[in-house]
């Protein structure tokens, strides 16, 4: 099983960066690997709203994925699952207000299935570097700074 929790503090208040992680077209912005962003229907994010993904893997080959809102609650905690896609990793972000802005907990959970499972142990490690990496740019997005300072 691959677990693994990013705390990030953003100097922003939690509601603005509640609406920058909620908005499918931000995402290109501070998760540099996505190349798309395409929701499935119209209105408002709510939970069981589909996302069709393609992120750059490994190499430059896109891979596409299709992801379901699992958990919505405004200002406090957003979750995606993996329906569809390469590897089964799951994701929420849970923020809370700090004094100087905004902690987010971004959770990744997920096991990978056939042969990913023998290379588990390095997976982990890959994912986690690059999700830190994204919440790393998004803390720099929302505070206005230059991606990767």
């Amino acid at each position: 099983m691959i677990r693994f929790t990013i705390n990030t503090d953003i100097d922003r208040p939690v509601g603005d960066v509640f609406a920058y992680v909620t908005d499918p077209q931000k995402l290109p912005t501070w998760q540099t690997n996505t190349v798309s962003v395409v929701q499935e229907g119209d209105g408002p994010l709510r939970v069981g709203t589909r996302l069709r993904e393609v992120h750059r893997g490994p190499g430059g080959k896109e891979l596409a994925s299709l992801v379901e809102v699992s958990e919505l609650e405004p200002d406090r905690a957003f979750a995606l699952r993996m329906i569809e896609g390469p590897l089964p990793i799951h994701g929420r972000i849970e923020l809370a207000p700090t004094a100087a802005g905004t902690r987010m907990a971004f959770t990744a959970h997920g096991e990978p299935t056939g042969l990913m499972r023998i290379v588990q142990p390095l997976l982990r490690i890959g994912i986690k570097r690059q999700f830190a990496e994204h919440c790393a740019n998004l803390r720099d997005v929302m505070e206005g700074r230059t991606l990767g300072r």
